[in-house]
């Protein structure tokens, strides 16, 4: 028989004894209380168009808030924790030690181990002492001796060199200038690493060639000398110093300036004798073979002139009016001098864009591009022409000739300029043959003349 909390167990009922009987009230409240749990439930449900890794990352199964800061809960890279307790503390003792470095035999105390007891002194492998060598006296007759220097100062001073592992300044310091000659540190040291040179040699094994050290005295009271006259400069000196090293500065940058400045020219010079040379051939084949080309082949204007517009032939539908748009290869100047040559001929800015009308307006701008370009290259060829022609009339007056009759000397020179002039337009534009008329017309006219829009 199922007994009263079996069926409070099975409608997940709570509250009161389990023996109580079951009334209507247990019921109502079961469901008010099921309702909670659901609208709980929902509270916490994972949003739309969140994946559930996302969700995870921002609660847990017990609805906590994500931490703050990464914990690690591994053993892992952890500090190990003292155990106290675990072994028998060693003993320590206040034992006296005597540090081998020094030579008077002082006695110090100090707290140690047991164990390391009897142990010499850890940090006197770090007392490093000079070797200096010793000599004999038979070595020092031989091959030591010196005028300059006798035997009980040279013995005063590998004293005093090993006493104060070389360092000189000590050793000038401490050295009985009463007793002897006064000596300077240079003078110390040339000594010192002379005989340390000369022993070298003398107890070098045969056939071997040892390394010696070669001091140099003499570069080294230069030094000095000069670190003496740089410490005692006044400051109007110092400044002085400043004032020109900035000159020289400004001087070796001028200096740059002019070798790259004629670096440049060179550049310039060898490019117009090679243009020279060309044009000369190819003056020379033009003479010979213009005739034929003329009659057989037909003006044309190059792909190169005028204004190249693009292309579109891509998938897609596209507006008439694009095709108007001029490329970004045209400059401002040149957009602006289109604009003001349609205004004063009466043509539309913007016109419409029918299929022949575009085709026209862009064939049109392209004409007065190129009639553009012409006209620079014909101003910039007449301003060359004119300053060859006073150049030539300046070598003529210093020639001491008079100007119009030796112009007749060189007939073909006015000749050659201004075909050079009209090559030189033919290479700016890029067409052989169709602008030769445009500047004819432009010579006899004094003017360019725009094409008509009508």
């Amino acid at each position: 028989m199922a007994t009263g909390a079996d069926v409070r167990d099975i409608l997940e009922l709570t509250g009161g004894d389990n023996d109580a009987p079951i009334s209507k009230k247990d019921f109502i409240n079961s469901e008010k209380k099921k309702a909670k749990k659901t609208t709980e439930a929902l509270t916490f449900k994972r949003p739309e168009g969140m994946h559930r890794e996302v969700y995870a990352l921002l609660y847990s199964d017990k609805k906590d808030a994500p931490p703050l800061l990464p914990s690690d809960t591994t053993q892992g890279y952890r500090t190990v924790k003292a155990k106290l307790g675990c072994k028998k503390v060693r003993p320590w003792k206040w034992m006296p030690f005597t540090n081998p470095a020094r030579k008077d035999g002082a006695i110090f105390h100090h707290w140690r181990r047991t164990a390391e007891e009897g142990k010499d002194y850890p940090f006197a492998r770090f007392n490093k002492t000079v070797q200096v060598p010793v000599y004999s006296e038979q070595e020092y007759q031989l091959y030591l001796h010196d005028d300059g220097w006798t035997k009980a100062e040279t013995d005063h001073l590998f004293d005093l060199c090993k006493r104060f592992d070389l360092r000189f300044v000590v050793v000038h310091d401490r050295y009985d200038h009463q007793q002897y000659r006064k000596r300077s540190v240079e003078d110390l040291k040339e000594r010192y690493y002379c005989i340390c040179g000369k022993l070298m040699k003398v107890r070098a094994a045969s056939g071997a060639e040892p390394k010696i050290y070669i001091f140099d005295a003499g570069h080294e009271r230069r030094r000095k000398e000069q670190l003496d006259k740089l410490f005692n400069r006044t400051p109007e000196q110092v400044a002085e110093e400043e004032y020109l090293t900035t000159e020289l500065r400004k001087i070796e940058g001028r200096k740059k300036e002019r070798e790259k400045k004629a670096q440049d020219l060179q550049k310039l010079i060898k490019a117009a004798d090679t243009n020279t040379e060309l044009r000369r051939a190819e003056k020379r084949v033009s003479k010979k073979k213009l005739p034929q080309k003329r009659e057989t082949e037909k003006p044309a204007v190059p792909e190169t002139a005028g204004i190249k517009f693009p292309d579109f032939k891509s998938a897609g539908v596209t507006l008439r009016s694009q095709r108007m748009k001029l490329p970004s290869s045209v400059g401002q100047k040149k957009i602006k001098a289109i604009e003001q040559i349609l205004t004063e001929q009466g043509v539309d800015l913007n016109p419409m864009t029918t299929e022949e009308i575009v085709q026209m307006f862009n064939e049109l701008r392209s004409d007065l591009v190129l009639v553009y370009e012409l006209k620079q290259a014909l101003s910039n060829c007449e301003y060359e022409q004119q300053m060859l022609r006073h150049r030539y009339e300046a070598l003529l007056k210093a020639g001491g000739g008079g100007g119009g009759g030796d112009a007749l000397a060189w007939p073909g020179l006015m000749d050659d300029i201004k075909v050079e002039a009209k090559e030189q337009i033919i290479d700016v534009v890029g067409a052989p043959l169709t602008p030769n008329s445009v500047i004819e017309e432009a010579n006899e006219s004094g003017r360019i003349k725009y094409p008509s829009c009508q």
